[in-house]
């Protein structure tokens, strides 16, 4: 048997579209991938972390194209195994956001984002890590994170749950506090962008960069709630850099000091963090994603 050159990682669960549905992708990825003269082979996800185990799994193997399925959560899983290899990333993204692809302007269609993975070509990219954790799209804590706690509970992915997730979540979120570089901070949110934008179009970082060795730091302060529909018009319009209530300043590196420990999101997905500190750094030129 040919040895497998390319690994598809699809997960069952993203977005809305059926496991059925999802299976006819992969038929056709490994239709088009042998077409393009690779030796392919697919793998549903059975719990959270196994897209990180098959991508080492594949890396170890000397395959050279990682194809994630998925949204971003999917896509984090994956890609923070490749990060300094040779192994490069293609993406298909159908979950709730698709930030990082919708950032590279990746196709949305599954079949056409299939297609662009297996025969586009390997750019380099920055990556991003807070503590632990890398990211490749936006990482963050405040009202973003509480978001990404509350929609992971949904029994039900898909955008308009996300936005009626956001919705109840404003009514409840308090902004907080952080300390960074000796200044004390009282945000509604602190958002961490590699890529610009959360996902669905929602430009946090409209001038934001992955490939020129810096992250943006989005510091958007508490505002009236009279605000909430320009602030959200801005959002989606690639403006809200112009904003009164938003400070964009680029950095290489940041520590940030919470007042307990911190909850963050990592590329939309929650994590709680043990400790009070959160320590960001840019990772340059450090995956390979296809295009």
């Amino acid at each position: 048997m040919a040895q497998t050159t390319l690994l598809a990682i699809v997960n069952p669960l993203s977005g809305t579209a059926s496991v059925a549905r999802k299976q006819q992708w992969i038929d056709f990825l490994l239709k088009k991938a042998t077409e393009a003269g690779f030796y392919p082979e697919a793998v549903f996800t059975r719990h959270p972390g196994h897209a990180t185990e098959l991508a080492v799994d594949a890396v170890q193997r000397g395959i050279r194209r990682v194809i994630a399925i998925g949204g971003d959560g999917t896509m984090n899983e994956t890609a923070r195994v490749l990060i300094h290899t040779q192994t490069a990333l293609g993406l298909v993204p159908v979950g709730s956001g698709n930030g990082l692809a919708r950032h590279l302007n990746l196709p949305l269609d599954p079949k056409k984002a299939i297609d662009r993975a297996i025969n586009g070509r390997p750019v380099i990219i920055d990556s991003g890590r807070i503590n632990d954790h890398a990211f490749f799209c936006t990482t963050g804590m405040g009202f973003d994170a509480y978001v990404a706690q509350e929609f992971a509970r949904q029994p039900v992915r898909g955008l308009p749950v996300y936005i009626r997730t956001s919705y109840r979540a404003f009514w409840k979120y308090q902004p907080a506090t952080y300390e960074m570089d000796q200044q004390r901070h009282t945000l509604f949110s602190l958002t961490i962008a590699n890529a610009g934008q959360f996902g669905n179009n929602a430009w946090i970082a409209p001038k934001a960069n992955v490939a020129d060795g810096w992250l943006d730091a989005c510091l958007l302060k508490p505002f009236p709630g009279t605000a909430v529909g320009a602030l959200a018009w801005r959002l989606f319009n690639k403006t809200l850099d112009q904003s009164k209530y938003l400070t964009v300043r680029p950095l290489r590196s940041l520590v940030v000091k919470g007042e307990g420990p911190l909850l963050i999101h990592v590329d939309g997905e929650p994590v709680q963090l043990r400790t009070d500190t959160a320590t960001v750094q840019v990772i340059p030129s450090s995956l390979l994603v296809v295009r």
